[in-house]
């Protein structure tokens, strides 16, 4: 019902009550019910932003129980209604602590612990009864922002902190408000003046504070348990769940231009041990591998800088065959035997190296009789038929009898791939015990993990020594900002055999059944295939909105980017690179000595400006005084005890007309807007005409 008593249809009088609620959270509330229940509602619109980064990886009865937790809270402070006793918060919380028990099987560690946290802020919003706890729910909402970054570190991520710290002081402003209310306005200009003056120190911090390799503190045994991308083993289907991933892998800053994309292979894990399914690493080898020798055309040099995103594994991904390793003191990279580049330690956080790597090479002309034995090596009882196709082929072919003749035998094996009837497929039949088998002569489709796997199969049966390489392969230029970007989906498995002339020799049957894959990459399979994943060129092109779409794409992961570049891999390398640059010692003396200094300094700025003096600025009061000295200067003495009514009677007498009538304006408009109720509505307009008035008021005397 309206004022009139008339019915309101639904729609109009719930945005009215909308309406109303807006206007309440903005404008000042005498009332300190009305004051406290505006407080509430902004602090539940802050810890939703403080909370909303953690449901990406939240288990979904918590989500629930926190939405159910918060929305009775909410209903609570819109109805007015008492908050639950302390006895009935005790179930709640024995539930709470049960279901985190029930799905992690302990309160501790970094998932079981957040999502407890999570819960017990829910449960304190639920008992709100007195400003001490407002600012309780502050303090832990601030903790719980920090939790945000043991998941992610990411732009959004970042900038919804940023969102949430300042509706967090907003809060705090508001709440520590006791006498008279404020508007939103002021309110915020405060928070402003506050991030001001945090700014210069939160950049001394981020740029002096010295970087270690390691955090501060242990962090729990669950912190760094997910995993992303490639796996320590290969099975069927094992690289072609990947595809549907756009995450990316790590991105590429070439010091020229790139290679061709059909010489864009990132080397990682190579797997020598076959089970009869899957593949892994050597486990024992028959003798202790030689040292990676290689030897490298330098007009196939490339010069550039990787990227690489954690991926909780010691791998560190390279194009083709570096050389020499990355020149980085926290990594502790090396090349082992396999020409695969391992750090000293887990890729635990985001890291950034810069290598020469070469695409025609020869490598491992070393290997010895006994050390190819290794890669020759299958397991008994399994794949008959290819055994024996193997055998057929090495009696066909006399030439192959000797070393010089394995040539020969590769050959036949692509070519037979070639005219065999293959398809490459992402959604490959499921199969059996003999894998290769019904591979190679039942089904005849497979994604790249089958041929690489069926082809080192077949060369090993023929003893040639051959293993399975797996990586990425592609890439995408974004035209932002000139970084190749390497996502999940770009992984792809090879094979490498080894020739007695030529050392270590790269072949991909995937090149062969589907040069596709090899020439336009995988996100042109997966379109064909109808996975849509936003990236592909054709898509894109079909018309202006994929255009744009992808436009908007490419400047996202461009701004995306250049926040890990400058932010998150500001690493302690980069830390002693900018102390070198401005001559200095590279040391955690000389960065402790500029840290205590820059603190101290930007320290006693904020106390001079913060704690000074400051007389209260009234822009009438400053009108009034300035109009006096323009009497005084002029020859016209007057008493400074008198109001601007008692001084304009004195004037009246004693100037000229012309300035008799200006002098008349000026006090009149002093008064009128100091004593009367018109001074609630003047604008800075008028208060900067009645400045321009005083400033040009000439005394005159009669």
């Amino acid at each position: 019902m309206n004022a009139a008593g008339r019915s309101v249809p639904w729609p109009a009088s719930a945005w009215q009550a909308l309406r109303r609620l807006a206007l309440s959270l903005v404008q000042p509330q005498v009332s300190s019910a009305a004051r406290e229940r505006r407080d509430v509602l902004l602090l539940l619109l802050a810890i939703a932003f403080v909370v909303a980064p953690h449901f990406e990886h939240l288990a979904w009865w918590a989500i629930g129980i926190f939405a159910l937790l918060w929305s009775w809270r909410l209903w609570l402070t819109l109805a007015q209604r008492p908050s639950p006793g302390h006895l009935a918060m005790l179930p709640l919380l024995a539930i709470a602590a049960a279901a985190v028990w029930l799905e992690h099987r302990t309160l501790l560690g970094r998932d079981a612990g957040v999502t407890f946290l999570l819960l017990l802020i829910a449960l304190k919003l639920l008992e709100l009864r007195a400003r001490r706890d407002i600012f309780v729910v502050i303090f832990l909402a601030f903790f719980i922002l920090l939790t945000q970054f043991l998941f992610d570190q990411g732009l959004p991520v970042a900038a919804l902190s940023v969102a949430a710290v300042l509706l967090l002081f907003f809060v705090l402003v508001s709440v520590n408000l006791t006498d008279a209310d404020l508007p939103a306005r002021h309110k915020l200009k405060l928070v402003g003046v506050i991030v001001l003056k945090a700014l210069p120190l939160t950049v001394a911090l981020f740029v002096l504070f010295p970087r270690l390799s390691e955090p501060l503190w242990g962090l729990p045994g669950d912190a760094y348990s997910g995993t992303t991308g490639l796996s320590n083993s290969m099975a069927p289907g094992s690289i072609s769940r990947l595809l549907e991933s756009s995450q990316i892998a790590f991105r590429v800053k070439f010091d020229g231009a790139p290679p061709p994309k059909q010489a864009l292979y990132w080397r990682g894990p190579v797997f020598g041990n076959f089970t009869g399914r899957v593949w892994g690493p050597l486990q024992h080898r028959l003798a202790a591998p030689p040292r990676v020798a290689a030897q490298a055309d330098p007009a196939s040099a490339t010069d550039y800088t990787m990227t690489l995103e954690p991926n909780q594994r010691d791998w560190l991904f390279a194009l083709d065959l570096p050389l020499v390793p990355p020149a980085h003191e926290e990594l502790r990279a090396r090349i082992n035997s396999e020409g695969q580049l391992v750090a000293g330690a887990l890729v635990t956080q985001r890291v950034r190296y810069s290598l020469r790597s070469y695409t025609r090479y020869t490598m491992g002309l070393n290997e010895t009789e006994l050390s190819l034995r290794d890669w020759v090596a299958l397991p008994a009882g399994f794949n008959p038929r290819t055994l024996q196709w193997a055998a057929d082929l090495r009696r066909r072919t006399p030439a192959a009898q000797e070393r010089a003749g394995d040539r020969v035998l590769v050959n036949s094996v692509l070519d037979h791939f070639r005219r065999g009837g293959y398809v490459y497929t992402l959604t490959p039949p499921l199969l059996g015990r003999n894998s290769v088998d019904e591979f190679l002569f039942d089904t005849r489709q497979g994604y790249c993990e089958h041929y690489a796997a069926a082809f080192v199969v077949l060369m090993r049966a023929l003893d040639i020594p051959a293993r399975v390489v797996t990586g990425y392969q592609g890439g995408e230029i974004n035209p932002v900002d000139g970084f190749m970007t390497v996502r999940q989906s770009d992984a792809h498995a090879w094979a490498e055999v080894w020739l007695a002339d030529r050392g270590w020799v790269r072949i991909d049957p995937t090149a062969v059944v589907a040069p596709i894959r090899i020439e336009q990459g995988a996100v042109e399979i997966a379109r064909q295939a109808g996975i849509d994943l936003g990236l592909s060129e054709r898509a894109a092109g079909a018309s202006d909105w994929w255009r744009w779409i992808r436009s908007a794409r490419f400047r996202w992961e461009a701004l995306q980017n250049a926040w890990n570049q400058w932010v998150l891999a500001y690493s302690p390398e980069r830390q002693r690179a900018l102390l070198q640059h401005l001559g200095l010692q590279p040391d955690w003396r000389m960065l402790g000595l500029l840290l205590a200094i820059a603190v101290v300094s930007l320290l006693s700025l904020l106390a001079y400006f913060s704690l000074r003096y400051r007389s209260p600025r009234d822009p009438l009061a400053q009108a009034f005084d300035r109009f006096r000295r323009r009497l005084i200067d002029g020859g016209v003495q007057v008493d400074p005890s008198l109001g601007p009514r008692a001084l304009q009677s004195e004037l009246a007498t004693r100037l000229a007309a012309p300035a008799q009538r200006d002098a008349a304006e000026i006090l009149g408009a002093i008064e009128r807007w100091r004593y009367t109720r018109a001074g609630a509505s003047v604008t800075r307009a008028q208060v900067r005409a009645l400045r321009r008035a005083v400033r040009r008021f000439r005394p005159k005397v009669a």
